[in-house]
């Protein structure tokens, strides 16, 4: 029998809802959801091969527990977590919480299950967690405390309805990104009164449809982006009535951007200066103008300062807070947090010293953490929804780092590589068997929340993360089994859907027993979660998710239609995004709100950053590169048919199924290398063998290669190119350690036959 149902798409961070068919637990039809908020309808052509990802011969359906000769053995959930509780409260015990990391936790729109994985922290008194943000995004995140107040002040840009668009390091037509990519880029196209700038060192898809495109020198961004400020500064562009009333230091920086050589800039990245000076002043006048920037900013050489840039662009030209410009949102779900390296109450690592950012620890020092030889080394690591021995940088070293640990355990869909080498892999529902979310929710100013109902049941022998956390937590010892008087009081208070009772009682019981507040997730899930419909106990977190949300933006979320005083709105906020199952409007601002978003005490922004001054005024004597590699490589290019690590079986990919090494038509001439032919790429790390694709997009010098390969699949050879065994952790932004991934210095030569 066919059944339709909806659900959303978790292979980027727009998460367009879609609607489906189903026949016998699989996916038959998958077409985009009118009735969502945000998408209405729109979907690209990934979503549409999600059964690729539901149904696969990797998925894991029993624990398996790692032998002495390598192998695995499957055992019952509690054999698993009896041994995994005893070896993680032993080494807690003896070595104390520096001993114990946490690694991944959420994955792509499996974000649910963050509120219970984050108690394992706290249960082994470690503040150890390292994600996929610590080596893309963090950079950002420290820019944006610096600049707001607080890290968790995150901007977005109001794309669709910018008059001057200017993309910087991205490519929304195929990493999307933005709303309905594809169909917002189409119409910026094809309206006279619009302009659309892209800057990268490939001719993107999107940089086809552009007015202007800047083909810049990979690795040249800081410099490109620092002229044109300059130039804005220099002939009086910038917003001065804007700058005086909502920023401060503009003086210093304005110092800073006037001695910048502007042509010798223009000449370092390569682009025409003529263009260039076009470009800064037609963003600079434009009614409303907006940047949108990704990984091609936020990898590559001068991480943090590309940033701060970035966001001068539009905080200098007054494009901030306004239609069509760059602001603040708000969030549902906490997944960044404020952690000031000026605090000394946020602990470093024991061997780098480094701080965390957002609350988060760079993934780039964690072999280090584990191989250094004190006694405060890292010796136990839980793994969640990440595959680090393959998407992280430096895999010999991550490699050599879990072979050394006396604990790893992986909690995932599939077996993955990160599996292979750990000690006890669990294995979780996906994400279509469970209740889900993202937190990806950056609207601004309306904004939106969808709770993903279950489609399918889970497969026998899975379970959902947070009922693998809590019971791993109460084999611990850390949580009692039961919390009899919360759960009488929730089952009364079920019908009225409102809890407040419950919520009073929960706060009452964490006042006097402070150790169970890191906790509370797993306490409510047991205890109100056990009575809310349709088996939804892991989103009882939510409910006090809600209640805090409502509380600060409440007329918001009365204009988005929700009802209820300030005791009740909350919880009807939540019963709204518990049967909205397309999605609801979780909150409608005014533009003028945006203002009380700032986070520091005179509400100001505080534009002049000296770290990055510094590094403002050092870019001028930059060393050359190293000639040694001749070429650039970009790596993790995003491509059509190419995603994140919950695609494994390679039939979904319909072109490109090597991963193909795009190269220059000089470049392969010069080397003797054919298109379709096989080529050694060679970084100061490790060489990997490539299959060359000749393409004029780039220029010549540079290569690019996508992510989403080099996974085994059915016990196979890894299928395509394992990118991270080229990459260094020492390679990296000094501040934030972001690798750059995006300026990989290599060698490439043809292979023999």
């Amino acid at each position: 029998m066919t059944t339709t149902d909806t659900t959303a798409c978790i292979l980027c961070s727009r998460n367009c809802g879609l609607s489906v068919e189903i026949e016998e637990n699989r996916f038959k039809k998958i077409k985009g959801d009118k009735a969502h908020p945000f998408s209405q309808g729109y979907i690209c052509q990934k979503a549409a091969r999600l059964e690729h990802y539901q149904n696969h011969d990797d998925r894991l359906t029993t624990p398996l527990q790692r032998q002495s000769d390598g192998s695995f053995k499957p055992v019952s959930w509690d054999e698993a977590l009896d041994d995994i509780a005893q070896r993680l409260t032993a080494i807690r015990d003896q070595h104390g919480g520096n001993a114990f990391a946490f690694l991944g936790g959420g994955g792509q729109g499996n974000h649910l299950g963050g509120a219970y994985s984050r108690q394992l922290l706290a249960a082994m008194k470690s503040h150890f967690s390292y994600n996929s943000l610590g080596q893309e995004k963090t950079g950002d995140f420290w820019v944006n405390g610096r600049l707001f107040g607080n890290q968790t002040c995150h901007t977005t840009e109001d794309v669709e309805h910018a008059n001057y668009v200017l993309f910087i390091g991205t490519n929304p037509f195929q990493a999307h990104g933005i709303p309905n990519a594809r169909d917002t880029l189409k119409h910026i196209k094809k309206d006279p009164d619009r302009t659309m700038v892209v800057v990268d060192p490939r001719r993107t898809e999107t940089a086809r449809m552009a007015d202007i495109h800047l083909q810049l020198r990979p690795g040249t961004d800081a410099y490109l982006m620092s002229a044109m400020l300059a130039i804005i500064v220099r002939e009086g562009l910038h917003d001065r009535d804007f700058l005086a009333r909502h920023c401060r230091g503009f003086d210093q920086v304005e110092h800073a951007l006037k001695t910048i050589p502007i042509a010798d800039y223009a000449a370092r990245a390569d682009v025409p200066l003529a263009t260039l000076e076009k470009v800064a002043r037609d963003f600079a006048n434009a009614d409303s103008a907006c940047v949108r920037i990704d990984l091609g900013i936020q990898q590559t050489l001068h991480t943090t300062l590309n940033g701060y840039l970035e966001k001068l662009l539009y905080l200098v030209t007054g494009n901030f807070g306004k239609p069509g410009g760059n602001n603040l949102h708000t969030m549902l779900l906490p997944i960044l947090g404020h952690t000031d390296e000026r605090n000394r109450k946020y602990k470093r690592t024991v061997h780098h010293k480094m701080f965390p950012i957002a609350g988060i620890y760079p993934p780039n020092i964690l072999p280090d953490e584990i191989l250094h030889e004190g006694k405060d080394r890292v010796r136990a690591v839980f793994v969640d929804s990440a595959n680090p021995l393959l998407t992280w940088a430096d895999t010999l070293a991550y490699e050599k780092a879990f072979a050394s640990l006396e604990l790893a355990v992986v909690i995932d869909v599939t077996f993955t590589e990160t599996a292979r080498a750990a000690h006890y892999v669990l294995p979780a529902s996906s994400q279509f068997e469970k209740w889900e979310a993202t937190g990806f929710n950056l609207e601004f100013p309306v904004n939106g929340f969808h709770l993903r109902h279950p489609l399918f049941p889970p497969k026998t022998g899975t379970l959902p993360e947070p009922e693998i956390y809590t019971r791993l937590l109460e084999k611990m010892g850390a949580l009692p089994e039961r919390f009899p008087k919360l759960e009488r009081l929730a089952r009364l208070e079920a019908k009225r859907g409102q809890y407040l009772g419950s919520l009073a009682a929960l706060g009452t019981m964490l006042a006097r027993n402070r150790q169970w507040i890191p906790l509370a997730a797993s306490i409510v899930y047991r205890t109100i979660g056990k009575t809310l419909p349709n088996n939804a106990a892991a989103t009882a977190p939510l409910l006090a998710l809600t209640h805090v949300y409502a509380q600060q933006h409440y007329k918001a979320v009365k204009r988005a239609g929700h009802k209820g005083n300030r005791l009740t709105l909350g919880a009807n906020l939540y019963q709204a995004i518990l049967a909205g199952r397309s999605g609801i409007t979780l909150s409608e601002h005014r533009f003028e709100d945006l203002w009380t978003f700032i986070a520091h005490k005179n509400g100001r922004i505080h534009l002049a950053i000296p770290e990055m001054l510094d590094e403002l005024k050092g870019i001028q004597t930059e060393a050359a590169a190293d000639k040694d590699y001749p070429f650039i490589l970009m790596a993790g290019e995003r491509r059509s048919y190419n995603a994140n690590q919950i695609y494994r079986d390679p039939s979904w990919r319909k072109v490109d199924p090597h991963g193909a090494m795009r190269m220059h038509p000089e470049d392969a001439a010069r080397l003797g290398i054919d298109n379709g032919e096989k080529a050694l790429c060679r970084s100061a790390r490790d060489s990997i063998e490539v299959v060359v694709e000749v393409d004029d997009s780039v220029r010549t010098g540079m290569v690019t290669l996508p992510h989403g390969y080099g996974m085994r699949y059915r016990d196979s050879a890894p299928i395509g190119p394992e990118l991270n065994r080229l990459t260094d952790s020492k390679h990296c932004d000094p501040l934030s350690r972001t690798p750059f991934h995006k300026h990989v210095p290599v060698q490439i030569e043809r292979c023999e036959v």
